[in-house]
């Protein structure tokens, strides 16, 4: 049995689905943050600064905000208010629909709501392109950015947007920021702490159960969201699995190798072939 054929099975036979998804996940829908893509949308501040990629490129201290902004609702757009450019999300919700799931995420381009996804279901731990919060921050509260962010868009030059374009704080008048966790600085709103209540019911609940632990994606930057807690509750419950999906970073540990699924390949395409199955 290949551990795809296996990945099938444990999907069908799971009582509940706890999904952890990293950028492995977006890459594979397409959210590549250099390349053509990167090229594409921001070819005049790659000229003019020489950047390599839209993460490296979302640290530089530009001069002023105009032009701090005008990059960065490009960066917000782009990847969080285009569709995405391939079905990877929608094929997931396919897999997970009828079963009893739950997300938890370190993505921050809301493509799971996007997809279709319970919002009930999900749990963004660190963030969400689409919010804005206070950048001291003043007060635990985050602002929807979309109508803003598209204006920027609409009426920047020079890449410059327009002065009065730039976000304050409704409270102190103060500089915002995107609600990304980067420090300490990080507000988790109200609706980040009902999330993550409901993430904690539901790991508390299926305790002891068939539970697949599936890893989508995860990196070497933050196995502690999600990865080292799977493998961890997977050696705590003998009824569990834990599968991991990525491309050149998919892997287990000794103690659970016997309950582990390790496909070091597309995300994308792992789950086209699941759903073609499905049709058999």
């Amino acid at each position: 049995m290949t551990e795809t054929e296996k990945l099938h099975k444990a999907l069908l036979e799971a009582d509940a689905i706890v999904v952890g998804a990293g950028a492995g996940l977006s890459t594979s829908a397409g959210f590549t943050y250099s390349g053509e893509r990167f090229q594409r949308h921001f070819a005049d501040f790659i000229e003019k600064y020489g950047f390599t990629d839209m993460y490296s490129a979302g640290f530089y201290p530009f001069p002023t905000e105009e032009e701090h902004w005008a990059y960065w609702s490009r960066h917000i757009y782009y990847n969080r208010y285009v569709p995405a450019p391939k079905p990877v999300y929608d094929n997931l919700l396919k897999l997970l629909q009828e079963k009893d799931y739950f997300v938890i995420t370190t993505n921050v381009d809301h493509q799971f709501q996007k997809a279709g996804f319970d919002k009930k279901r999900l749990f963004y731990t660190q963030g969400d392109y689409g919010l804005f919060q206070c950048a001291k921050p003043c007060h635990q509260k985050t602002y929807d950015n979309e109508e803003l962010v598209k204006r920027m868009i609409a009426e920047q030059m020079d890449m410059r947007i327009p002065s009065e374009l730039i976000p304050r704080c409704p409270v102190c008048g103060g500089p915002m920021k995107v609600n990304l966790r980067a420090d300490e600085t990080f507000v988790e709103d109200e609706g980040w702490h009902t999330a993550s209540e409901r993430y904690t019911e539901f790991i508390q609940r299926h305790n002891d159960g068939r539970v697949l632990f599936l890893d989508l994606g995860s990196g070497g930057n933050t196995p502690v969201i999600f990865k080292i807690p799977f493998i961890r509750w997977t050696m705590q419950n003998p009824n569990a699995t834990y599968a991991t999906v990525n491309l050149g970073e998919a892997f287990t540990v000794d103690q659970i190798a016997d309950r582990s699924i390790v496909i070091n390949g597309d995300i994308g395409e792992v789950l086209e072939t699941l759903i073609a199955r499905r049709g058999e």
